[in-house]
Formats: structure tokens, sequence, C-alpha cells
């Protein structure tokens, strides 16, 4: 099934709370792929990964905003395109952290840049 947007379906909500990471794909300068698995959160059909600012798939997003995300279980595809852009987080986006990782992203020495996903495109098998 490919949605353009619109809500998630019910049972998609409880993979999104459940799963731990997600497949996060960016575009290098070069053109080349990056693919790393991140921890996240979803709120408000927004999707929010918390980074390095120096990491590979930081410095990827401030050049170019386009983001694929696939969650784990291939038998069962989640994947979502759009846009990240850096944001400062909200209180329920790190209480979300806190709540699904045991993790304040407000103290974290390394982890200090959060980035929203807005989606353009979701695609569920």
């Amino acid at each position: 099934m490919i949605a353009k947007s619109g809500a998630v379906p019910a049972n998609a909500d409880k993979r999104l709370e459940s799963v731990q990471n997600v497949w996060v794909a960016t575009v290098r300068p070069n053109g080349h792929p990056h693919l790393v698995p991140v921890w996240f959160v979803v709120e408000a059909e927004r999707w929010y990964l918390c980074t390095a600012p120096g990491s590979i798939k930081a410095q990827n997003l401030q050049a170019n905003p386009a983001i694929a995300l696939a969650l784990e279980d291939g038998s069962n595809p989640y994947i979502v395109e759009g846009e990240a852009h850096p944001v400062e987080p909200l209180p329920e986006i790190i209480g979300k952290f806190k709540t699904k990782y045991d993790w304040d992203i407000t103290t974290d020495a390394e982890y200090t840049q959060v980035f929203e996903v807005r989606i353009k495109k979701r695609v569920m098998g």
C-alpha cells in the first residue's frame, strides 16, 4: 500500500512505539547513499531522530534534506520518505525519547542534534 499522506493505520502506531531502530538513508554530496540504523520517536505524523551534529547523516541532511526511513522488519515493510530539518525538540519529543529508550536527549553530550522528518510518502506491507 502506498499513501501520500494522512493518518497512520492503527496497527502501525504500535509498531512505531515498540520498534527500537529505524534504518535511515541520506544522500552524500557525491550522490551515494548513506544507510544507518538510529533510534527514533514519532509524534503527530512527524518522525524525530537524534544524532551527533558532525555525523555523516547530519552533514548529509544539512546539505540535502531528502531522507528515507525503514523499520527493521523486512517481512512487514514500513518505509517513509520525506525531508528532515534540524529542530529544537519540544518537551513531548524529549519525553518520548525518555519513555521509549530511558534516554534524556537534553543531557547527552554527543547526540545533540534533533531532526524532524516531515513525511511525503509512506509505503506499508
